[in-house]
């Protein structure tokens, strides 16, 4: 039997379990049964006739397309598992620490407040559920006790710690000399290396156009986009800006998301779990809720928008595939059956939420008002980018990288910034990192927000946040330097509502460049 390459057997799997594949085959047998006689000869070149129409070329291009988007973390797929999660054997360690401390902080609260982390609802409570789904901010239950389990200053408490067992010292010529909070020897991307990530936004390019018939000839453009459905053209056009009518649809496309009945049957099926189980977590979602979007004059109309795609989205099981390729692992909890006790995932979707989490669906209920829209593109955005916010890992556009890396970057392209910061011991990252941590959303004004996420889809990289971070502080140095304390910085900071995302990066891009 010939040896089959692993990405092969992967990408033959992506392709049958497509929406693709049922059509290709009925497409394959409606030529086949027109055919008098079938031979082996005049069925290959049926099949190779079949492929190279452009239809069906295009689709198919699309679904391998959206799998290497999707599966870029995959190298050498027969690595073993443990070293294709996270080779750095410390790393690995701190973060099971981290899922160990949160696990604890959940059964601290059930503890103190004489909770199950699960349980069923009665029929009646059941109903009641189902009758005031749209109205879920209204049916708040009594949150006065309970507590995020974590908030980013915690994330940040561990990150600051690590320390790699085979560096020691604060000086070393390869990286400079020591300042920041992030204290690892690893490698990070220049201004120059940025510069070439982000080509096409720092080439002299005005992206939204400079006139009201420059913005509809991009309109025109961008609808004949759409209608090719091509996942590389979309691309390719997102790198001169979304116009902002197209924007839902062009994100949908990026992202390869499809409402079909087999996502509706998915989204109702999800809402039956959470009529059926009270989560403990449940609670969490209420607060998280509350304590954001509920206090935001952005969001608060959207509270139950958030409410129901966050408690579908804990019980969402599909959201644990994305464990393959981060270095977290899913809490577990001991279910007591009538015979023996097993160990099951909890919640089912493997996330525990934060302080600050459904800031991550926010910004989306702008663009999306079918809910089941709104929350497969949640998923996906989850799945694809903003699980790397939270956890701890050596990944490149991990949250301890994208930290290291405004850090480094701070530090090169102003230096009468960094020496400012370093004299009188404030540390930027302290505050910056909230910012990181949400992607910016709560920070920014919502067109921002969706600017910058322009950025992240475009580009297919998170490194487009610490470089908004550090721009921000550049542009406000006038006033930096004149700060003596961390609080006189956080105050300077406190309002993002003057900032235009875009303009700025360019802005921040070209000075460093003529520096």
């Amino acid at each position: 039997m010939p040896n089959t390459d692993p990405m092969e057997v992967a990408v033959l799997k992506f392709i049958q379990e497509s929406d693709f594949y049922p059509f290709f085959v009925e497409n394959i047998q409606m030529r086949v049964n027109n055919i008098k006689s079938t031979s082996t000869n005049n069925l290959e070149s049926l099949l190779l006739g079949v492929l190279n129409e452009a239809e069906t070329k295009r689709q198919l291009l699309n679904v391998i397309s959206n799998y290497i988007h999707k599966n870029q973390h995959i190298k050498t797929p027969l690595k073993p598992l443990a070293d294709h999660k996270e080779p750095l054997d410390y790393i690995r360690k701190t973060q099971f620490y981290w899922e160990k401390r949160i696990c604890k902080s959940i059964n601290s609260i059930c503890k103190e407040l004489g909770i199950v982390l699960a349980k069923k609802r009665p029929v009646s409570e059941q109903k009641e559920m189902e009758a005031k789904w749209n109205e879920l901010s209204n049916q708040e239950p009594d949150l006065s006790h309970y507590r995020p389990v974590y908030a980013a200053k915690d994330l940040l408490d561990v990150l600051i710690s690590l320390c790699s067992p085979n560096y020691k010292g604060l000086l070393d010529l390869r990286f400079g000399s020591y300042w920041g909070l992030i204290q690892l020897p690893w490698a990070s991307k220049d201004v120059q290396m940025l510069r070439k990530t982000f080509e096409e936004l720092t080439a002299n390019q005005c992206i939204y156009g400079p006139s009201e018939n420059w913005r509809q000839k991009r309109e025109d453009v961008g609808k004949n986009v759409l209608q090719a459905s091509c996942f590389l053209t979309s691309k390719e056009f997102a790198k001169y800006g979304f116009p902002q009518s197209l924007r839902a649809n062009l994100w949908s496309q990026i992202l390869g998301i499809k409402i079909t009945d087999k996502e509706k049957l998915q989204y109702e099926q999800l809402k039956t779990f959470v009529y059926q189980h009270d989560l403990m977590i449940d609670k969490l979602i209420y607060k998280d809720v509350k304590l954001t979007a509920a206090n935001d004059d952005q969001y608060f109309i959207f509270q139950d928008y958030l409410l129901q795609v966050m408690l579908l989205f804990s019980r969402d099981t599909a959201v644990l595939s994305h464990f393959t390729h981060t270095s977290a692992s899913p809490p577990k909890a001991l279910l007591r059956g009538k015979l023996d006790e097993v160990s099951v995932v909890y919640p089912p979707s493997g996330i525990i939420p934060f302080h600050g989490f459904s800031m991550y669906v926010a910004p989306l209920c702008y663009l999306y008002d079918d809910p089941v829209k709104l929350y497969f593109m949640f998923r996906e955005f989850y799945t694809q980018y903003f699980f790397r916010l939270h956890s701890v890992s050596s990944h490149p556009q991990g949250i301890l990288s994208l930290s290291l890396l405004f850090e480094r970057l701070l530090q090169t392209s102003d230096e009468e910034l960094g020496e400012h910061f370093r004299n009188y011991r404030i540390e930027p990252l302290k505050f910056v990192f909230r910012w990181l941590m949400r992607a910016f959303s709560g920070h920014l004004p919502i067109q921002q927000v969706l600017s910058l996420w322009d950025l992240i889809l475009t580009y297919d990289s998170l490194e487009c946040l610490p470089v908004l971070a550090v721009a921000i502080l550049c542009f406000r140095k006038q006033s930096l330097v004149q700060a003596r304390t961390q609080n006189e910085v956080e105050a300077i900071l406190a309002d993002l509502s003057s900032i235009q995302v875009v303009p700025l990066v360019k802005a921040f891009f070209n000075l460093v460049d003529e520096i």
